[in-house]
């Protein structure tokens, strides 16, 4: 069971019983508003803070260090979370009491990590310019390479057309023609906001809750804080539906569908959306693998996912060009179908053992388990161990399955299909 404890304002620190493990883990989660003028700046704070910190600034010095602590892991990404970004800094490894020779390792862990987090290497001042535009680099690459990936780039292009100019909308990795305006001087910066402004969760799972305190309140007592208050929930107000459509050199072609709940989703209705999901296209029991994928033979792939930060739902697909149309008006049937249709006991009943399945495994890691704590951190309301959802998820009816799949909206469709030839006339 989590145990939340208040440090300071806007900060807290989490600790995740993790006795069975003989690793352990910490992790800082800053998580702010996102920023469409320095979303930029902000995606490429991971890639140069991942590079070392002031105690060991040169990459391959650190990588010695990680592997002289018996093979620890570092990490330092970064996710958005509705119309908020988070900056995660984690680092795991094995705890004390294996220690070959009686090492501390949990403070060895803690100075790195809040090494990352809070003590960054700087040169006069600011992140290294050399750093930084090695990393520009890197970050171009990686955006320019979306296109390669033609589901990952429908999905994309579908949810830039869903959400437009709101805030959920900023692109995580941030923008490529923005990417020669930023500098050692803005990526600075954007740090020195995050720091400010960031609510920060503490998560700490087997490692030495005392180092971890003592350490957070270290950092903390050197910065000044000004944290901003987040809405974890948003959504898109409903919309007549708009059809997009990108012809391509390919095969196979893509299709997005996306629909808004046009209201923001409680974290009390989760099970219920959950298994919702679930019997609609989340699952290989569900109607959209078994009607549209397995009996009609209409797409490679269909699967639907719900993102309760956002309230909306997205179906995407793989198709032969010319099935697209009906792929798209099979799955409107299917979800049409189990709003105003029967919801057999079976397949209700399959798909609630398959997500109590994956609940019973969320203690098998502690990456599971933080990210499980962490999210229902983020949702507000009552933390839920997996245990609760499971038994809330047993109380979850058809009706209740019903009632979420008909509030949704559909809003955009983005197909990603091969170019027509032309017609040659006699």
């Amino acid at each position: 069971m989590l145990q939340r404890e208040c440090l300071a304002p806007g900060v807290h620190l989490n600790c995740i019983p993790a006795d069975k493990f003989n690793r352990c883990r910490i992790s800082l989660h800053f998580r702010f508003p996102a920023s469409r003028e320095k979303a930029t700046d902000q995606a490429l704070l991971p890639l140069v803070m991942d590079r070392g910190y002031a105690a060991c600034p040169d990459m391959t010095q650190l990588t010695r260090k990680l592997a002289r602590l018996y093979g620890a892991a570092l990490s330092v990404e970064t996710s958005m979370q509705g119309a908020s970004r988070v900056l995660s800094v984690s680092i795991t490894g094995i705890k004390d009491r294996f220690a070959l020779n009686g090492e501390a390792l949990t403070a060895e862990y803690a100075a790195i990590v809040f090494g990352v987090a809070f003590d960054p290497y700087f040169e006069n001042g600011c992140f290294s310019r050399e750093a930084v535009e090695i990393e520009k680099t890197t970050l171009a690459r990686q955006l320019e390479s979306e296109i390669n990936d033609k589901r990952l780039y429908c999905v994309r292009q579908a949810r830039r057309k869903f959400f437009g100019d709101s805030p959920a909308g900023i692109e995580r990795d941030g923008y490529l023609a923005d990417l020669p305006s930023v500098t050692c001087e803005s990526l600075t910066a954007a740090y020195q906001e995050m720091l400010r402004t960031a609510q920060l969760d503490v998560i700490c799972l087997g490692a030495d809750e005392d180092v971890v305190r003592r350490m957070t309140l270290e950092k903390l007592a050197g910065v000044q804080r000004e944290p901003a208050q987040l809405e974890n929930y948003l959504f898109m107000p409903a919309q007549p539906v708009e059809h997009f459509r990108e012809e391509m050199d390919l095969v196979q072609a893509k299709l997005c569908m996306l629909f808004t709940w046009n209201q923001c989703a409680k974290p009390e209705q989760l099970n219920a959306f959950r298994l919702a999901m679930s019997v609609f296209g989340g699952s290989a029991t569900s109607r959209l693998f078994l009607n549209v994928r397995e009996k009609q033979s209409l797409c490679y792939y269909c699967a639907s996912r719900f993102a309760s930060p956002t309230a909306f739902m997205m179906v995407d697909s793989g198709v032969e060009p010319a099935n697209a149309e009906k792929a798209e008006q099979a799955i409107l049937k299917e979800l049409n179908d189990l709003v105003n249709g029967p919801i057999t006991e079976e397949e209700l009943e399959n798909s609630r053992r398959g997500i109590l399945s994956g609940l019973n495994s969320v203690g098998d890691s502690l990456a599971g388990l933080e990210n499980w704590y962490y999210n229902e951190i983020l949702r507000g309301g009552n933390v839920n161990t997996p245990e609760q959802a499971a038994r809330q998820l047993n109380e979850v009816t058809a009706e209740d399955v019903r009632a979420i799949l008909s509030g949704f909206r559909y809003s955009v469709s983005y197909l990603v299909t091969k170019k027509e030839e032309p017609s040659h006339a006699e």
